[in-house]
């Protein structure tokens, strides 16, 4: 008897909302963890961040679909490095970036921690998307007070508003469904949790 081919899971799929790649097809493979962010919830990101992101760089931890790097290049990025733990979610980041002829695109496949604690660079934003209802933000700030430029931003999804620790300013929040969004920035002279007023359409450029 012929042995049958297991049927591969589906595909699914995610379009990017803007810039030159808009209304291309992202594809991703099924994990009940891997939600990428809405599209609602990405205009808003971006009409934050300021549209263009004209050469910044960014880094996407708990990359997932990539949605969040993606977008962020065909707004404009220099350079947008995604790190994910997943093998299968790396592979598919690097074919979607293949399908886009992304050469600024950079994947690691590693843990959020482990990734930020050894590279050295700096970035201008930084997406942080962890599993819902996993206490990774505590361990998390330290590393990126370390990653992010000055006049740089971090973008926070949870299940519940983030309560930012001294040296981190919350600049935005909103909600959208159980998806709690939040833009910060590192400014470790004023008290935690203060609103920064009249906060700059985009990040220094350097």
């Amino acid at each position: 008897m012929r042995a049958h081919k297991a049927t591969p899971p589906a595909a699914n799929k995610v379009r990017i909302i803007g810039g030159k790649w808009r209304s291309r097809v992202l594809r991703f493979p099924s994990r009940a963890t891997l939600r990428p962010t809405p599209d609602r919830v990405r205009e808003t990101l971006f009409n934050w961040l300021g549209q263009e992101l004209h050469e910044l760089t960014t880094l996407d931890l708990f990359a997932g679909s990539g949605a969040l790097s993606f977008e962020s290049l065909s707004r404009g990025a220099a350079k947008a490095v995604a790190v994910d733990a997943s093998r299968d979610a790396v592979a598919a980041l690097n074919e979607n970036a293949a399908m886009l002829g992304a050469a600024g695109f950079e994947a690691h496949c590693a843990k959020a921690l482990d990734f930020l604690a050894a590279d050295r660079r700096g970035f201008d934003v930084i997406y942080v998307d962890p599993p819902f209802d996993e206490e990774w933000l505590p361990q998390l700030w330290p590393l990126l007070e370390q990653r992010i430029n000055a006049g740089g931003r971090v973008y926070v999804e949870q299940s519940r508003p983030v309560q930012p620790p001294p040296g981190w300013t919350l600049a935005r929040h909103r909600k959208a469904g159980r998806v709690h969004y939040h833009l910060l920035r590192f400014e470790p002279d004023l008290p935690a949790g203060r609103d920064t007023p009249n906060l700059p359409s985009q990040p220094n450029q350097r």
